[in-house]
């Protein structure tokens, strides 16, 4: 599969950004009390009778701090949107007037701030062991490379340390990314 530990390394570093990234997409879905479009337009709305991702059929904008406002670009879809959101589950409770969509976003409790840390800590352990799996695949791989004589010993100790020194900054991207959310979610 792999020529060499030069590709071993690039997709393994592609790997490992692609956690990150879906790390940062799941995080940035959790309420923390203040409005974000991102609260909301990863949501699939059936619209038409096809699966549309709320952003590409709307107009979201956070023109107070505690409400979204969502103009869709066809008025006849809102009933579909507001089932959506009431479908995603995100604690929120839509407005429809007929011609925009209001989001109000509630004041979060105590309790639903310290449920929504271990939701950020769990999402955080997911990336963790995604990272840890894709540094096992490239060290597998690394091995096989040196049994089939395509690389040398010495390259291969260098290559598993390269891996390990990805998966070392991966990993406090993810502490660092959980830990942000964290503060803004205990934020009041």
């Amino acid at each position: 599969m792999y020529e060499s530990a030069d590709d071993v390394l690039l997709e393994t570093d592609d790997k490992m950004e692609k956690a990150i990234a879906h790390l940062q997409q799941g995080l940035s879905g959790l309420r923390t009390g203040k409005a974000s479009p991102s609260l909301v337009d990863h949501i699939s709305v059936d619209c038409y009778g096809a699966q549309t991702r709320l952003n590409q059929m709307a107009i979201i904008s956070t023109p107070e701090p505690r409400l979204i406002v969502i103009k869709a670009y066809d008025p006849s879809s809102l009933s579909a949107i507001e089932k959506a959101i009431l479908a995603a589950n995100i604690g929120v409770t839509p407005l429809n007037d007929g011609r925009v969509i209001r989001v109000p976003i509630p004041e979060l409790s105590e309790e639903r701030r310290k449920e929504l840390t271990k939701v950020a800590n769990r999402m955080g352990e997911e990336a963790r062991v995604a990272l840890r799996s894709i540094r096992r695949e490239a060290n597998d791989a690394v091995k096989s490379l040196e049994k089939a004589s395509a690389i040398t010993e010495d390259d291969r100790d260098r290559t598993l340390e390269e891996v390990q020194k990805y998966t070392d900054t991966y990993s406090k991207k993810v502490d660092d990314l959980v830990a942000a959310k964290e503060k803004d979610i205990m934020a009041v």
